[in-house]
């Protein structure tokens, strides 16, 4: 039996330290999980031994020990030289002939099993590598498409002697790893041509928040070193766990990235020969990954995520790196670890930073982490001038490398020209717990001389760099004992992009969720632009049509753009419930979106006018309307998230409350039908004063404070003239509030309200649950206030 060597189906998880945890972790995945859907390309690893051996006999432990002893990181020029000078001795050792028969041995073995034209990776595999609180990733090397017995082995002594480069010995100490305990094994592997294809990163949780209910795939053209690195934008994609394992197949969510370079092998090189090269504007224009491709990565995604959660009997979230071979057209995992970052959040202590003034926007990327930080934009343009960075300042970069971590756990922030929300940057920073800018495009430039910025990652899924000082405040509440009140406390929400971060906040759910987020940032048209492009302008269809050129249609567009908004907030709560609203945008407000002048009409007073049911049922809008329920019924039949519930806004009187659910009804979403469920908004007088008859008709009512207190008091809420005179705590606005709850649960139904009122002013909460309403849907920002507010009524009432 071969002593130096073992082969992919001989390793499991018990089997780091002899072959490091990269190594065991492949062979626990090909040894298990074939048949699960699983595909790892076949390899063997030299082991740990290997490299001990190989130092013995070139008798190096005294002169390593020697030269590593009080190694110092804050003595950059010394400590690099160091490392030289230990990656140096490493290399020279050369391999002992016992190992080096075994190794190529099992090299011409694999050549067999793949055939003549065998090229294969060789990765680094360090024995601490991939533990529960550490993640040793991109400290030591890999070598791409070896071919033949003597580059195979120099790629071998290459991995070993790259144990001993700049930013594995740095991460060695920031870890408390003795330098000399820790060995490297060598995994060759059958290369998988990526560099044909496609490849990236994916977790079985959102990096951003630690929610754990989704698969988050990001990939790129070419090899992945890019994707890791961040020296490109991927694309994005999120998959519903959930719902996938009950049968259902949608991608959840997705975003194309940039991607204008890609990684290839260089023309007739081997080894570690790559290079980037401009990625065609066709390619960058396309997602990298087909849908089929996105699911079929998630389901192997989420076999491993169950295989190690059972081995370990805790819940064990991975982080799995994937890899499209352009020859055979599979796809592969080639690496799959422990997420060791998102996973060990524990949400017990909710912190909410707020920007609370304003300031100029200097540049703008993707938000990593939800923090605001203040320093000194200090541009670094390479490794060499890394010793210039102060502790505290802002890191400006292009990208970053494992090279730079040295100082960015020193700085305040980082923003990076480059990458996206899976690069090193980001990675590095979520560890370190500082915010981070990506993808900002020119921020090398923009931030060069700007002196002190603000870098806030606050606002959403876009963060920004502010020029100065921008004001901000944290708040932070310990959640991790508070009960749940009787009076449902839920939430208002309309961003996508905060979904799974608002989802781990102590709620009982989404009591209003907004379509007009969605179809402002994402969809940008107006509805029947896309039905009717014939009746734009040729600039105008031609913007309407770029808009679209990803869908198969412009009708389709509408439809996933819509429904993977809705369907990421439904995600982000399932199986709580989630309450749509159907479109409430005012004629006024339609007619800004791109197209709608040519279907709007000019009202006088828009809040008053064509809005809300009205549309629905109107011939202007009807086919606008059937739109909106194709994505209801996607996000609810082909995506599985049975937990939205839809909501009738503005509807003025019983007969157009018919006319509207039998047009529901006429596009599949029938009453009842599924366990759909239907409220109507209370926000009219005629609702109050027929509640009986409109709680009759739906599931439920939900009080609109704003327009009601707007009819009720006779006050243009979009009026400053008049706004002192807009109160929701007027007598005759809570007597029609006391009518409608009253009248709903007379009814059987449930009540709920989702104005601003109960997040403005804490009395008017404490009257909602006087009256008893089943729900008060809260802004996420008083949501944990509230409740504690709630408790208090509540257990001093008895209820």
């Amino acid at each position: 039996m071969a002593r130096y060597v073992r082969w992919f189906e001989e390793l499991g998880l018990d089997d780091v330290g002899l072959v490091g945890g990269k190594n065991a972790s492949l062979g626990e995945l090909y040894r298990n999980l074939a048949g699960a859907g699983v595909r790892v390309p076949n390899g063997f690893a030299v082991t740990a031994e290997a490299y001990r051996e190989a130092l013995r006999r070139a008798e190096a432990w005294e002169r390593l020990e020697a030269v590593l002893a009080g190694i110092d990181k804050s003595d950059l020029a010394d400590f690099s030289r160091r490392a030289h000078a230990a990656r140096e001795i490493v290399y020279g050792a050369g391999i002992p002939d016992e190992v080096r028969v075994e190794i190529l041995e099992a090299y011409h073995r694999l050549g067999e099993q793949y055939g003549p034209d065998l090229s294969v990776a060789v990765r680094s595999s360090a024995t601490a590598e991939d533990l529960p609180g550490a993640s040793f990733a991109g400290q030591q090397e890999t070598f791409l498409n070896v071919r033949g017995d003597e580059q195979l082995l120099d790629a071998c002594r290459r991995c070993w002697a790259s144990l001993f480069t700049d930013r594995a010995i740095s991460y060695r100490i920031d870890q408390g790893f003795d330098h000399l305990a820790v060995a490297l094994s060598v995994g060759i592997m059958k290369m998988v041509r990526s560099d044909l294809a496609s490849s990236g990163v994916m977790f079985t949780l959102d990096t951003e928040t630690g929610f754990r209910d989704v698969v988050f795939v990001t990939g790129a053209w070419g090899l992945g070193e890019n994707v890791v690195q961040g020296t490109v934008e991927p694309d994005e994609f999120y998959v519903h766990k959930p719902t996938y394992e009950r049968g259902y197949r949608a991608v959840l969510r997705r975003r194309l990235g940039a991607k204008t370079v890609k990684m290839v092998l260089a023309p007739g090189g081997h080894g570690a020969t790559t290079r980037n090269v401009p990625t065609p504007r066709a390619d960058q224009d396309r997602f990298c990954l087909s849908d089929d491709e996105v699911l079929e990565l998630a389901g192997q995604a989420i076999a491993v995520e169950r295989h190690y959660s059972e081995r370990a009997g805790r819940p064990t979230p991975m982080d799995l790196e994937w890899a499209k071979d352009g020859l055979d057209g599979l796809l592969y995992l080639v690496q799959a670890r422990p997420e060791t970052v998102a996973s060990r959040r524990r949400p017990t202590v909710v912190e909410e930073y707020r920007i609370t003034g304003s300031g100029e926007v200097l540049v703008t990327g993707r938000a990593v982490g939800t923090k605001v930080a203040v320093g000194e934009a200090h541009w670094i343009p390479d490794v060499q001038r890394l010793v210039e960075f102060r502790p505290g300042e802002v890191l400006v970069a292009d990208t970053t490398t494992p090279d730079w971590e040295p100082v960015m756990k020193d700085a305040a922030a980082i923003v990076t020209n480059r990458g996206g929300r899976t690069c090193h940057a980001a990675i590095v920073a979520r560890e370190l717990g500082i915010p981070a800018v990506v993808g900002a495009g020119n921020a090398t430039e923009v931030l060069r001389e700007v002196g002190t910025v603000t870098v806030s990652c606050a606002e959403g899924d876009v963060g920004k760099v502010y020029r100065g000082t921008v004001p901000f405040e944290v708040h932070r509440i310990d959640v991790a004992e508070l009960p749940r009140p009787k009076t449902k406390v839920m939430v208002n929400l309309g961003n996508p992009d905060v979904a799974f971060a608002v989802a781990l906040l102590p709620s009982d759910g989404v009591g209003l969720a907004r379509m007009e987020f969605i179809i402002n940032e994402r969809i940008r048209a107006h509805p029947m632009a896309l039905v009717h492009p014939d009746r734009l302008d040729e600039e105008t269809r031609r913007r309407v049509e770029e808009l679209a050129r990803h869908d198969p249609g412009l009708r389709e567009f509408f439809v996933r753009e819509l429904s993977e908004g809705i369907g990421t907030i439904a995600a982000a709560f399932y199986p709580r419930p989630v309450v749509v609203r159907m479109s409430d945008f005012k004629s006024n407000e339609y007619a800004g979106l791109l197209g709608g002048a040519a279907f709007e009409p000019e009202e006088e007073n828009p809040m008053l006018g064509f809005r809300g049911a009205a549309r629905y049922v109107h011939p202007a809008y009807a086919e606008g309307f059937a739109l909106e329920c194709a994505a209801m019924r996607r996000v609810r039949e082909t995506m599985g998230l049975d937990n939205v519930r839809l909501m009738v806004p503005f509807c003025r009187r019983l007969d157009e409350a018919d006319r509207v659910l039998e047009a529901m009804a006429s596009h599949g979403l029938v009453r009842g039908e599924g366990g759909l469920e239907i409220y109507v908004m209370c926000e009219i007088p005629n609702n109050v004063v027929l509640i009986d008859e409109f709680a009759a008709r739906f599931d439920g009512i939900s009080i609109g404070s704003n327009d009601l207190t707007q009819l009720v008091l006779g006050v243009d809420r979009d009026s400053e003239v008049v706004a002192f005179e807009f109160d929701e705590r007027d007598p005759g606005v809570l007597e029609m509030i006391r009518l409608a709850v009253e009248g709903a649960r007379r009814a059987g139904r449930h009540s709920g309200i989702c104005g601003q009122a109960p997040s403005d002013h804490p009395e008017f909460a404490e009257f909602l649950v006087e009256l008893g309403i089943d729900s008060i849907s809260l802004n996420p920002d008083v949501v944990v206030q509230t409740t504690m507010r709630i408790l208090d009524l509540e257990a001093r009432r008895g209820r």
